[in-house]
């Protein structure tokens, strides 16, 4: 059934090797955004739901280099940016062959 329902969306998540982890807040816009667009790809991630946690956020901008809003997201530990980021890089064609990437 979920072949059938992924063909007709047009998601190849065989095509997703990558890990993808997003650190967010439950109700940010952004961070839903970003989210369905990773659901769109057929993306598997994990995410690190940070609401009103400080220790999470500090450790969030730690491996920002500062970064403290969300959404803030990482493939294969290679840091992203946020939301418009991650549109950005799908609009010029740079996601997909990020996606498909293995951890090495």
């Amino acid at each position: 059934m979920m072949n059938f329902l992924n063909s007709l969306l047009n998601r190849h998540p065989e095509n997703i090797l990558a890990k993808v982890e997003i650190y967010t807040w439950q109700t940010c816009p952004y961070c839903i955004r970003a989210k369905m667009l990773l659901w769109w790809k057929g993306v598997e991630y994990t995410e690190y739901k940070i609401d009103g946690d400080e220790t999470a956020r500090a450790k969030m901008a730690e491996r920002t280099n500062g970064r403290r809003t969300v959404p803030q997201i990482f493939i294969n530990n290679y840091h992203t940016g946020g939301c418009d980021e991650l549109y950005q890089l799908d609009k010029q064609g740079e996601l997909d062959p990020l996606l498909s990437q293995t951890l090495g």
